[in-house]
Formats: structure tokens, C-alpha cells, sequence
């Protein structure tokens, strides 16, 4: 793509005690990964944080939102400066960028398979993290303040794991296309796991990840369950079926120390 003809001005939004000249070096930084996207990029958006407590070792998180396309595209890292961390971004943005230039180009018929150079090569855990620091908020403190309500995509593990990777999640919730399930997949050791509201047995074609399938159904539970099933587990996120409506929701820790909730529309 010619960039140079279709770059949007990127915005940058600051929080907290950002240095002054760090808006227009991630202005800089971002908008010369344009040229490396498969398609036009139609909005950029770029979030640099400072936390304000001077025992964060990685005080700096520096996050990009784009629009190639009409394909959402996000990065987000962590440093213990400013600087380091749009340089991070950089060095991430670009990665995603490859992955689904590869992508594209495979769904074109360029390639014969996805991703062109090996079916494992866009594996999570194939660069390095550099995600934020949880915020040690005490339990008593913690509250549910983001709901997210969307439309799931349905699609294969193999397209999930892709989304999720380029989304720079942790996890991806979405309507298995072979089951109709509403399904999570998450990184796993050597691969990827892959879980069900109510498991099925899963005939599909060939998968280009080593993927993995948990036996067991997602635990049906209220949303205040579902917190207290969290802390007693100590884990990052749940997946789990909303007592009321059957769908399959994620509770999840936010950076900031509170809740999220996921839940199909």
C-alpha cells in the first residue's frame, strides 16, 4: 500500500505525567508502520499512560487502536520509561501488521497455507511481552466497571487464535462456527485451549494451531459468583455461563485493579 497517500493523522491521548515531547514521538513512531499494512489504515489512536505510583517497575504503558481496512488492530505494551515504551509499541505494531499482511495474502491465494513461512510461526509466545503491571487493588476496593456487549464472531479456532493475537488479547471470546458454541481460546502451553459453554465433540477440518479442548462445561454462575469464583481461584479471567440467559460471559481483572464483563448481544 502507498501510505504516503492515505496515512491519517494519528491522536494521541496522555494520562498522567507524560513528558511533553512524547506525543509527537509517537505520532512519529506509529505512522512509519503505515506502509507495512496490507491495506489502508483509515484511523490511528495511540494512549500513553504514566501511573502515578512510584512502585510500578513499568510506570509507562503505551497502547494503538487502528483501523486497517476495516480490521481492528491493537497493541499495547509496558516500560520502565516513556520512550521505551512507544519504541515497544513500535516493534509490536509492526509484528501484527506482518501477521495479517501473511494472512491476507494466504486468504488471497498468494500463499497455499496460512501463515506462508509455517502453520505455528504467528504462535503466541513467538515475541516477546511487554504487557502492564495489574494494579494490586485490594478485593474489599474492586468493582465491576466495564460491560462489554457484542455481536460474537463466529468463526474457527484457527481465525480465533488469529483475532486474538492481533488484538493483543489474552483470551478471545466467539461463536465456534462448527458447534455453535459460545467458546473462548486462550494460550496453553506448546499451543492453544479451547473451551465451550457446553463441550461438543469437534469434527472439523485440519487445524494450522496445536490446539487443545477442555472436556469440561463452562460453570453456570451469577455475575457476582463469578467474582467470587475468581478471587477464590486467583485467576486472571473466567469463563463461565450467565445464570439467566446460558451465553457465555468473561469476567476478567482490568489493569486498574477492578472488573470487566463480557457478554454476547
Amino acid at each position: 500500500m502507498d501510505g504516503a497517500t492515505t496515512a491519517p493523522e494519528v491522536t494521541v491521548e496522555r494520562r498522567g505525567k507524560v513528558p511533553e515531547d512524547a506525543a509527537d514521538y509517537a505520532r512519529s513512531k506509529v505512522s512509519t508502520v503505515f506502509r507495512h499494512a496490507p491495506e489502508p489504515v483509515l484511523f490511528a489512536r495511540v494512549k500513553l499512560v504514566m501511573s502515578p505510583d512510584p512502585a510500578v517497575p513499568r510506570p509507562a504503558t503505551a497502547q494503538v487502536n487502528l483501523d486497517v481496512n476495516g480490521r481492528f488492530v491493537r497493541a499495547q505494551v509496558a516500560a520502565p520509561t516513556m520512550t521505551e515504551a512507544v519504541d515497544r509499541l513500535h516493534d509490536r505494531l509492526l509484528n501484527r501488521l506482518d501477521r495479517i499482511s501473511r494472512h491476507w495474502e494466504a486468504r488471497r491465494g498468494a500463499y497455499p497455507t496460512r501463515p506462508a513461512t509455517g502453520p505455528h510461526e504467528w504462535r503466541h509466545g513467538a515475541e516477546p511481552t511487554h504487557r502492564p503491571d495489574y494494579y494490586p487493588r485490594p478485593p474489599e476496593e474492586r468493582e465491576l466497571i466495564r460491560h462489554k456487549s457484542f455481536t460474537l464472531t463466529a468463526e474457527t479456532p484457527d481465525e480465533a487464535a488469529f483475532d486474538m493475537e492481533v488484538l493483543d488479547y489474552g483470551f478471545l471470546l466467539f461463536t465456534d462456527i462448527e458447534s455453535g458454541e459460545d467458546s473462548v481460546i486462550y494460550p496453553a502451553d506448546h499451543g492453544y485451549r479451547l473451551a465451550q459453554a457446553t463441550p461438543r465433540e469437534r469434527t472439523g477440518s485440519p487445524r494450522a494451531i496445536p490446539l487443545t479442548v477442555s472436556p469440561r462445561p463452562a460453570p453456570e454462575l451469577t455475575t457476582g459468583e463469578a467474582i467470587e469464583h475468581l478471587e477464590a481461584t486467583g485467576r486472571r479471567w473466567l469463563f463461565f455461563r450467565d445464570a439467566e440467559t446460558g451465553r457465555g460471559n468473561v469476567l476478567y481483572h482490568r489493569y486498574d485493579g477492578h472488573y470487566g464483563l463480557i457478554v454476547p448481544a
